[in-house]
């Protein structure tokens, strides 16, 4: 997941926070939050917004494909809920082996924010990514440390009339948890229209519950595929191919002055978001595709 500029200052807050303050005051804020939980009759909230180490069990991983897990972890309580507001992203401390120093990276669950008792997170292992790496080695039992919950685009129940949401690779993950909550609000009628690229058909991980969205909400979501990699030999593929390009944006995304309060959202690899939005902004700097196509900087949003 990228991180835009607001993000980026509240990673680097809690990093600054961390190194004045000392891991051992979290952890005894985070002892007097579950203190404070379990003197309420109300379900816990385990990431309220404070800084503090949460520690939680590793309940069980799933591999995905050659690169990707899903892991689940286990609530502090059976009835807690994770307290994220959508398009909230969670804080990991990890310490690989032979690092003297924890490594902090933001990741975003995917699981079902209402539901108690878990979070899940899908992992794309990176080459040199220490953090990838030491959360692919987990097993059940061992634990993840958690420090902070970075709240993402304030998201209100039909602020906007219809949302285009464009994700590369393991870009997909705060647009699905987005698109998730969406759909499970009955209140909530906007519609949705998603582009996904990736590298190959393997690399199109959510694509199961994204294809049971569609089905279940017609008119409401619609989803569209591309992979850019060769297709596989002796293989007719049912996907588009190519990268995210203008050609296709022009085909699937209206105009917009021909629909009233429009949001297109955007994450992936920085180089599909350069493409996208551009560099430098509209004025004096290089218009990405959304900008040629109409959009303005107020109607994009960067996870």
């Amino acid at each position: 997941m990228s991180i835009g500029g607001s993000a980026s200052r509240k990673v680097a807050a809690a990093i600054a926070a961390v190194t004045a303050t000392g891991l051992g005051a979290y952890y005894i804020n985070s002892y007097f939050s579950r203190k404070a939980y379990a003197e309420s009759d109300e379900p816990p909230m385990v990431f309220t917004g404070r800084p503090g180490l949460i520690s939680l069990p590793l309940h069980s991983v799933k591999t995905v494909n050659h690169n990707t897990k899903r892991l689940v972890f286990e609530l502090p309580d059976k009835d807690a809920r994770s307290g994220l507001s959508l398009t909230s992203s969670l804080l990991t401390v990890s310490r690989p082996n032979g690092s003297w120093i924890p490594v902090i990276r933001p990741y975003t669950p995917i699981s079902d924010l209402s539901k108690p008792g878990f979070i899940e997170l899908m992992v794309k292992q990176y080459p040199n990514g220490k953090s990838s790496t030491h959360l692919h080695t987990l097993q059940p039992g061992q634990r993840l440390s958690f420090l902070a919950s970075l709240p993402g685009y304030p998201w209100t129940p039909n602020k906007h009339s219809h949302i285009y949401l464009l994700a590369g690779g393991a870009g997909i993950t705060p647009i699905y948890q987005l698109i998730q909550g969406i759909l499970q609000n009955p209140k909530d009628k906007t519609r949705m229209t998603l582009v996904f690229g990736a590298n190959t058909e393997e690399d199109l991980v959510l694509r199961e519950e994204l294809d049971r969205f569609k089905t279940r909400f017609p008119g409401r979501f619609d989803v569209v595929y591309t992979v850019s990699g060769p297709a596989e030999e002796g293989k007719e593929s049912k996907y588009k191919r190519g990268r995210i390009t203008e050609e296709l944006l022009r085909q699937v995304m209206k105009a917009p002055k021909e629909e009233e309060n429009v949001k297109v959202f955007v994450c992936g690899p920085p180089m599909m978001e350069k493409a996208l939005v551009g560099r430098g902004g509209w004025f004096g700097g290089e218009m990405g595709i959304l900008g040629r196509l109409g959009y303005t900087k107020e109607q994009i949003y960067r996870f």
